[in-house]
């Protein structure tokens, strides 16, 4: 397994060993011990979520406050995302910045995406099986958003359509600017 440091302190582009021969491929897709001493710190995930779109589709900028924030270990199973995280750390250096990242069934790469990050992605195959692991529940009341175009944090999200597919709460996000909810 290789981790890749990002820009952003504490994001991390997880490569996993695949083993390949003619008969398809392994690979070990999450080793708590391992993961653990690649964060520096112990990480409990509480819930596995499975979420399926059609090309174009954008999700996010999503997160959730504090005491409900999440870390979030992402990857592709089937299709091609480009996946989004945004640092709203109001004391970090890089506060406002996004690293984004190609996650495919191919390039096999995981994103972890720690407590304090907005997060989204856009569909770039025909559809695409995305999984990720959270370090706490969903809670509603504690959810975030900001908006996918914020001119602010200027994300290059490489859209097949001028115009994504969006949920009206992606649509109608506030901007970075405009929002009173940091970490």
């Amino acid at each position: 397994m290789k981790i890749l440091e990002t820009d952003i302190k504490d994001l991390l582009i997880i490569e996993p060993d695949v083993f390949k021969d003619d008969r398809g491929y392994f690979l070990e897709s999450f080793n708590s011990e391992r993961f653990n001493e690649s964060v520096g710190k112990k990480i409990n995930f509480v819930q596995d979520n499975h979420s399926f779109s059609l090309q174009n589709t954008l999700r996010g900028l999503h997160y959730q406050l504090d005491p409900f924030a999440q870390g979030k270990l992402v990857r592709v199973v089937k299709g091609e995302v480009f996946d989004v995280a945004v640092d709203m750390r109001k004391n970090s250096s890089t506060f406002g910045m996004y690293i984004g990242v190609n996650l495919s069934d191919k390039n096999f790469k995981q994103f972890w995406i720690p407590e304090g990050f907005a997060h989204g992605f856009y569909v770039l195959s025909k559809t695409a099986h995305f999984l990720y692991k959270t370090t706490n529940f969903y809670n509603k009341e504690s959810e975030a958003s900001l908006v996918w175009n914020d001119r602010f944090i200027n994300i290059e999200w490489p859209l097949v359509n001028e115009t994504p597919n969006l949920s009206d709460k992606d649509k109608f996000a506030p901007s970075l600017n405009l929002t009173k909810y940091f970490y």
